[in-house]
């Protein structure tokens, strides 16, 4: 069964790692994480593979790195950005 989680619970998932760490490794372990967002919801292996960085060398760089490869839809409306509606 998926994990569902919210776009301000993504640091949570992204402490489970040791940094450094890979984007692939980040994407296995993950591979039943979906994102959900003010408008719809995306397997997060999926919004990685639109991130260029192969390593990172901590949790705020990965969880940037994810923020900019969201989708228009993700934040919707302002106030909304966590997933919710």
């Amino acid at each position: 069964m998926p994990e569902e989680v919210k776009l301000n619970q993504l640091e949570k998932v992204l402490d489970r790692f040791q940094y450094p760490v890979a984007r692939d490794e980040v994407a296995a372990q993950l591979d039943d994480v979906v994102l959900r967002y003010a408008d719809g919801e995306e397997e997060l292996p999926t919004v990685l593979d639109r991130v260029d960085d192969q390593e990172f060398d901590s949790r705020d760089e990965l969880e940037n790195s994810i923020y900019n490869a969201l989708p228009t839809e993700a934040v919707g409306e302002p106030g909304q950005s966590e997933g919710e509606g």
